[in-house]
């Protein structure tokens, strides 16, 4: 290396994300607490992550089903009840539940106790619905069933028929 490139500016080296245990970007949704640990900022918009906490009894979203993106569940820790058609999985802590676009689904726990899930959603773009769904809640607007099939409906999410 010449002493001319070690005084230039330094190289742009890729961005690395660290995201620690207190941070990222926290959207509230009325029992559920998530915690956006990758937007799709630094992924070229391929990949965002996000923790949940769904708190005990909570109901998920009605079924649904995505058109334009891969939606991934790891349960960290409880059990969460998937619904995919009209088939029940009881998610334990270690299982992983991958949903691809067209795959109608929904989720809740219905237990005593709080269940934590990493998501995955590829590409990047429902990360924003559930910021749309906090502005909702934050306007002090009810969350009805139409509002958030409304909100669904930006990000090429539609409801699905059977149960949830």
């Amino acid at each position: 290396m010449t002493e001319e490139a070690k005084t230039s500016e330094p190289q742009a080296d890729p961005a690395v994300s660290v995201v620690g245990p207190g941070d990222g970007e926290t959207i509230v949704l009325g029992p559920t607490r998530m915690r956006v640990l990758e937007d799709g900022s630094h992924t070229g918009h391929r990949l965002a992550i996000a923790e949940s906490v769904l708190a005990p009894h909570t109901q998920g979203p009605p079924q649904h089903r995505h058109a334009q993106h891969d939606e991934g569940f790891y349960v960290l820790s409880g059990t969460v009840r998937f619904t995919v058609g009209n088939d029940d999985y009881d998610a334990t802590t270690g299982t992983l539940v991958m949903v691809p676009p067209g795959t109608p689904h929904t989720f809740a726990n219905l237990t005593d106790q709080p269940a934590v899930m990493l998501s995955t959603f590829t590409p990047d773009l429902y990360v924003q619905y559930f910021r749309d769904l906090q502005e909702a809640f934050a306007d002090g607007r009810p969350l009805t069933r139409q509002a958030n099939i409304d909100a669904m409906s930006r990000y090429a999410t539609e409801p699905a028929n059977g149960r949830g």
